[in-house]
């Protein structure tokens, strides 16, 4: 439902075609593929400042397509197993550009969220992987960054299904690590059909960390003029194990999206009953909710419950309004929104990690506004003043985004 207001200058977008699930390798093997310079590459994980690891990308094909391959040796002494803690403070330390160390650190951290919800928060969450994984998550961003990406798009991601067995033991497929980020993304997805089946697991937990940081899954209209395949490890008899990148451009635009306002007025709930489904509709999809102080009938003291809802989002949240209010019925209103393009930024300032909520317009940054939980965080563990960690954070953004 999305329609575009130009705005004038081109954006650089790029289209990944996951036909075959996603892989951090096969998402490397698409940007080489499709134009990526290997030197480059290998300049942008020089600045890890890590060793005993090479790159090898031979052409491949798998079943009528070839393209890239990319496999990472490491030496024996290499392959202990690293924490999420230890690849964090690889980025936090290297010479990468503050935007690649901000969306590794975000790929890192949603990574750590997915396998907290798998094993619990007193889990200590030792040998996520060996220096592949790294490899994979800053290639795939600083690959990106050097092709000047602006928009990144994916298409539904196939489920795959059976066991894999892993150096814990066997899990599903989807592993439930992958599971919940895809959960936590609302990314869309193929149930598995017969082909997908009998292919094993096509969408790592690492690649789907990176998909669903970098990209969007809603449907892209833009001009396409490079195609690029990147090629898996395994031959699947079933399907062509390769997925694609397409660049293009797209328009430069505000989006204009069709969204929903549920409305209802409820007159007979207390405090904590409203409260209650407020936070619940947040944590269920809704875009905003909002109390508004009415009187009804007899000059009853309300509220008006307000939803702000896309389409995809409706009909769930229009349910869970009815279930959980003691409403008879909910009004619906379909409006026009325009948004400006928002980026979620974490950056290391000199109070800690903190996410910075960016607006821009016309590709320029045009404000940026500190995310208030971990600012109150900040100052609870600190003893700092909130407004001061409000300004030192937006202070030091500023000048690491090189804001006036």
């Amino acid at each position: 439902h999305l329609n575009t207001i130009g705005l004038g200058d081109n954006l650089k977008t790029a289209y990944i075609q996951a036909t075959a699930g996603i892989s951090g390798d096969m998402l490397l093997g698409c940007l080489l593929n499709v134009g990526l310079p290997i030197e480059t590459l290998g300049k942008s994980l020089e600045k890890l400042h890590i060793s005993g690891y090479r790159i090898e990308h031979i052409e491949s094909s798998r079943g009528m397509i070839r393209g890239t391959q990319v496999i990472v040796h490491q030496e024996e002494n290499t392959t202990h197993g690293y924490s999420i803690h230890d690849f964090t403070n690889l980025v936090q330390n290297s010479d990468l550009s503050e935007e690649t160390k901000s969306k590794s650190i975000s790929v890192l951290q949603k990574l750590e969220a997915a396998e907290i919800l798998v094993h619990g928060e007193g889990h200590e969450l030792h040998e996520l992987g060996d220096l592949d994984t790294i490899i994979d998550i800053v290639g795939v961003i600083a690959g990106f960054e050097s092709l000047n990406i602006d928009k990144i798009y994916c298409s539904p991601l196939p489920l795959g299904w059976g066991i894999i067995n892993t150096r814990k033991g066997p899990l599903p497929i989807p592993a439930p690590a992958t599971s919940h980020l895809i959960n936590m993304s609302n990314a869309r997805v193929v149930p598995p059909t017969k082909e997908y089946m009998e292919a094993g697991e096509l969408v790592t937990p690492t690649g789907a960390a990176i998909i669903t940081t970098l990209a969007s899954f809603d449907p892209p209209s833009f001009s396409v003029n490079r195609i690029g395949y990147g090629v898996g490890s395994r031959d699947i008899p079933t399907l062509p194990n390769v997925i694609s990148i397409w660049l293009g451009e797209t328009e430069q635009s505000l989006e204009r999206n069709v969204v929903s306002t549920l409305e209802t007025n409820i007159d007979d709930s207390t405090p904590e009953l409203i409260g209650y489904v407020t936070e619940k509709l947040l944590a269920s999809g809704a875009l905003d909710v909002w109390i508004t102080p009415i009187y009804m009938k007899k000059n009853r003291p309300g509220v008006t419950l307000s939803v702000l809802s896309t389409l995809e989002y409706q009909d769930k949240l229009l349910s869970l309004m009815l279930q959980e209010t003691s409403t008879l019925g909910v009004r619906i209103i379909n409006s026009n929104r325009y948004a400006a393009d928002r980026e979620i930024m974490t950056l290391n300032t000199s109070l800690g990690n903190v996410n910075i909520k960016v607006k821009k317009i016309n590709d320029a940054i045009t404000s940026i506004s500190p995310e208030y939980e971990d600012c109150k965080n900040i100052a609870l563990s600190q003893e700092v003043p909130l407004y001061e960690v409000f300004r030192i954070v937006e202070l030091e953004a500023r000048n690491i985004l090189g804001i006036i």
